[in-house]
This record gives C-alpha cells, structure tokens and sequence, in this order.
C-alpha cells in the first residue's frame, strides 16, 4: 500500500516531482523512491507503506533485470504467491513481494496479466524501449489513479492534491460541484470537482505512447456474472459463495504486519467478525468501532453482542464534537473533493487508533450490500416478489432552491448503464460501479492513508460479486427481508438478534451536533461558503432562510447543510 504520482512529457521541473513525493508522504512514510528517465521524458515516484517484505528490496520504482520495465504499484495482490509459481520458471526472484510478481506478470503476459489479479491495485509501467506507458485499476476501483493530460504533458497520482502540487491550477469543475450541490451526484464518472483533473475508472487501463492517450475497459461484471439466472440449488450456490468468502479472508490476511478488524454492529462487519475468528483460530485480533457517547446512535451493543461470542479485544475509538473542526479540515486536505460528514470523520478515528497501537492493516466489512440487496429501496424495484414498499421521506437531502438558476443548469444528466435485463440488477450494478461504493471506496481509502494505514475489504473481491449477481431475485430479497443469502449462510455462526435485525444505515449525532455544539463552527463555513460564491452559484439569502429552518428544528436531514461546510471548507 503506497502513494505513486510522476509526470510524463517535455518541460517538467524535478521540483514539480518532488513536490509530488512529498505531498504524499502519509501515504508511504516507509521509504520514497524516484526514478527519471535518461531522456528525462519520465519522472516517477514512489511513497512506500511497508506490508509485504519490510526488506530494502521491496523499494520502488521497481525495475526488471534487464533495465527496460520500471514499475510504480500501490495496493496489493492477494494471490501474488500462487502467480509466482507460474513465473519461476521464466524470471528470477530478487525479492517476497507481490510488487515483483506484479512487474512481472505484465513482462510475460502483457495486460492479461490483469484478469490474473485478486486484489485491489493502481499500476503504472514505463516500458523504455516502446516509450510507452501502461496503467492499470483494479475492478471495483479500491485503489485510486488520477491523471491530467494536456499539451502532451501526463500528470498522475493516487491523491488529486499531488498534481496541484505539481502546478496545475487548482481551478473548480462547476458542473461536478453543481451536480453535487443540486442532486447529491459524485465520484459517479471520470470527472472530478477539479478542472482538467479525471480518474481512471474501475476496470479499465490506459497506455499512453507518442502523446497518444488512449483508455480501454479491462473487466465488466455483467460480462463475467452473465445475464441468465443461476439455477442451481441455494445449498450448490452456498458451498461455492462460502467457500470463495472463506479465501477472501484467507488472502487478505497476508502481511508482514500486524492485522485488525473495524467493526459496528451491523450483519456485513459481524459476519466478518465471526469468519475472522473461524481463520485464525485462537489468535487474538484486535476489534476497533467508532463511537460519539450518544446511545441514539452509538452500535456499541451490537458490536458487543458480536465480542462476548469471541475472544477478540474491543477498542472503543470515542469522537467528541469539539474534535471535528480540526478533523474536518484534515479531511478536507486529505479527501481532495467533498465527503461523507460525520461518520467519514468517525471512521477516520477508527485509523488513528489502530496506527497508535501499532496495528498497520484493518479488514472492513464494505460491500455485502450491494452484492445482495440489502438497501430498503431494493425492495421497490421488485415486481414478481410479494414484498411491502418503502416509503420516501419529504425531506429532501438538498437544497437546490439555494443555487443560482444559471449554476443549477451546469447539473447535467446522467444515468447508469443497464446491463441486465432485470431493475434490482440494475440497481445493484449502479451502486456498486457508479454510486454507493465508488464514494466509500474514495472516503476510506483516503482516511486509512492519512493515517498511514492499510484497509482491506473481503467482501469486495469480485468473485464474490460475480455469484452474487447470477442469482435470483429471491435469494436476495426474500419476505420482505434484504440480504437473505446472507442471513440464512450465517445462521450457525451468529446470534439469532444480529442475523435477524433489520438494515441499520451507520449514524452519528451529525444533525445534532451541526445544530448544537458545532452550530458556530458550521455558520463560519456557512459565511465563507456565501462571501466565496454569493449571486454566482449560491443565493446567499436563501441559503441562511434554509440554515435558520434547520436550526429551528424544520428539517431533520442534515446532508445538506454539510455540503455547505464542504464548499466553505475549500481553499
């Protein structure tokens, strides 16, 4: 797990490269490595976070013997020792690390070497004799690679701020914060809320020769899951799904540093919980869970339920409104965009406490609800299954009568791609490769780096999300209840109450806090906010008629009054 960032093209300064080593230096505080190329056409760097082989020689930028190929990696590929044993026989091993396997993968098979990897990663490769480059994401995008291409120059890095910090203006892209501010749409596209500034999405990998910039998709669920139904049995279907999720966890326990677990008291984390504790037998693991000293919301019964089966010690991560000013803004620097309030800042206590304990690698349990439909809206898309609707509130989460008509039409359209003939697929796929995760992905990965620490998600490996998605409707959604797969696999294994409790979105006294003891600090972001952009997007006037209702108790969403302090909060 690392920070990569470089620039390739004519008139670049070493400043502007080292700039970007050193703005990512949270990211790998371990080692830092550049490479530059003879023609000093390329310049690549390297952030290390030890994992895997804490020896000298995991350093990057990693080259091959013969000096053509020279690799920048972040992330990690779980199965790198099974591929290994496919490589023997053709290269020569200087090291343990998955980094070399890597390197050498694409040496022998080129970009197929891709559908090979279980694991999260972001890959550039600069190949010295084709003059070419090659870079990669992982499937469900776990790892991030940003890129700006202009006038023949190529800027890449894992954090957006990097290539800022390499000079190009950090200029608003105001129809990515219109859509933002008047339906709530991000980190859905390869656009950013930065000018000029674009991801490489999930799955797909570009080459860049000739000042040629060219982006291909790699890997498609629908492709790989198909568009039929399974119709296998639920006991043939559960013995490959709980097989495949027992390796999941299985690979993700390889390092060379110690190894925790992020909790709530939700199914997804106790289910990890329980399979953790089947691993690794009597080896102790620490548990960590988020928690603000309010019962209304606080899981911390729950989590104990899960604990009190389990030998596992607990620790309590506390967060109290007058840290969050300070940790907001931390944030702020560390996401690059906008993110997701109050429990985003909770979480990121969860990774300060595991660094201070010396614990360097945390599993999370992200991903089972969208695998297995376990959102209540799921319920709505179903027409051939007897199951009650779910009700809207009326309280929307933004405010677009806030905005200036002129900003409002930036919000341009969008909708998902359909790639089965089925709407609860739909939905899922949309949630997990445009919406709900590819904005979790971007929040955690960003909090576990700022505290120089590495978050691994099993129920994200792909294999996993291929079954899911070939099975049918009822398997998902069964008597109303969500996720029912999962809650009839995990019956032996977890109490009945925890198995059987309805989905808990993760909350945290935000709309209280924002109201109450943070209500000074958030009226400051407020006024920054209307002095920075009033008559341009915002209408100022409108906005603080919409504050004084929030305070006044008259809405009971706060999504978009942490907008607001997301737009205050820019620099």
């Amino acid at each position: 797990m690392c920070g990569i960032s470089g620039i390739i093209g004519k008139h670049w300064t070493k400043e502007a490269l080292d700039n970007m080593l050193k703005i990512q230096h949270h990211r790998g505080p371990d080692a830092q490595g550049q490479y530059i190329s003879a023609d000093q056409m390329v310049g690549l760097n390297h952030n290390r976070l030890s994992i895997i082989d804490l020896s000298e020689g995991g350093r990057q930028p990693l080259h091959d013997a013969s000096g053509r190929y020279t690799m920048v990696f972040n992330g990690e590929v779980y199965n790198y020792l099974e591929i290994r044993r496919q490589l023997e026989s053709s290269f020569t091993f200087k090291t343990q690390t998955d980094s070399e396997v890597v390197l050498y993968s694409y040496i022998k098979w080129g970009a197929a070497c891709l559908d090979k990897f279980i694991g999260m990663f972001s890959i550039l490769i600069w190949d010295d004799v084709e003059k070419t480059i090659f870079a990669a994401r992982d499937r469900l995008g776990v790892k991030p690679f940003h890129y700006y291409f202009s006038n023949q120059q190529f800027y890449f890095a894992s954090e957006i701020k990097a290539i800022h910090a390499a000079g190009i203006p950090k200029i608003a892209n105001a129809a990515a914060w219109s859509a933002y501010l008047s339906v709530g749409r991000y980190d859905h596209d390869e656009n950013t809320f930065w000018e000029g500034i674009k991801k490489l999405m999930p799955g797909h990998f570009l080459t860049l020769k000739d000042g040629q910039l060219n982006i291909k998709q790699w890997y498609d669920l629908s492709s790989h899951s198909g568009l039929d139904y399974d119709q296998r049995s639920y006991k043939e279907v559960v013995e490959e799904y709980f097989a495949l999720l027992q390796e999941s966890i299985h690979l993700r326990f390889r390092s060379d540093v110690p190894v925790g677990i992020n909790i709530s008291g939700g199914l997804d984390s106790s289910a990890l919980l329980s399979l953790v504790d089947k691993e690794k037998g009597r080896d102790a693991i620490n548990a960590f869970t988020f928690v603000t000293d309010d019962p209304n919301y606080d899981e911390l019964p729950w989590v104990q339920e899960m604990i009190n089966s389990t030998h596992h010690p607990l620790i309590p991560c506390l967060l109290r409104p007058e840290q969050v000013p300070d940790m907001a803004e931390s944030l702020q620097f560390h996401e690059d965009e906008p993110f997701g309030g109050m429990p985003t800042i909770a979480y990121a206590r969860v990774f300060e406490e595991a660094r201070a304990r010396g614990v360097i690698v945390l599993l999370d349990g992200q991903g089972m609800d969208e695998q297995w439909a376990g959102y209540d809206y799921y319920r709505n898309s179903l027409t051939n299954i007897n199951t009650p609707a779910i009700q809207g509130t009326s309280d929307s989460p933004v405010r677009p009568e806030c905005l200036t008509p002129e900003f409002a039409a930036l919000t341009e359209s969008w909708k998902a791609p359909e790639k089965y003939p089925d709407k609860l697929r739909n939905l899922q796929f949309r949630d997990a490769f445009y919406t709900k995760i590819p904005r979790a992905l971007r929040f955690n990965d960003r909090v576990s780096m700022r505290s120089s620490t590495e978050l691994r998600e099993p129920f994200l490996d792909h294999r996993l999300f291929e079954i899911a998605f070939r099975q049918r409707d009822e398997f998902k959604i069964n008597h109303g209840q969500g996720k029912w797969f999962m809650r009839e696999l995990l019956k032996q294994y977890l109490p009945g109450k925890i198995v059987e409790a309805p989905k808990r979105p993760l909350q945290t006294p935000q709309r209280e806090w924002l109201r109450n003891e943070l209500k000074d600090w958030t009226y400051s972001k407020i006024e920054q906010m209307i002095a920075n952009y009033d008559g341009q997007w915002l209408d100022g006037k409108q906005i603080l008629k919409q504050w004084n209702n929030f305070l006044e108790g008259k809405s009971d969403n706060s999504f978009y009054v942490w907008q607001w302090i997301s737009l205050g909060m820019q620099q």
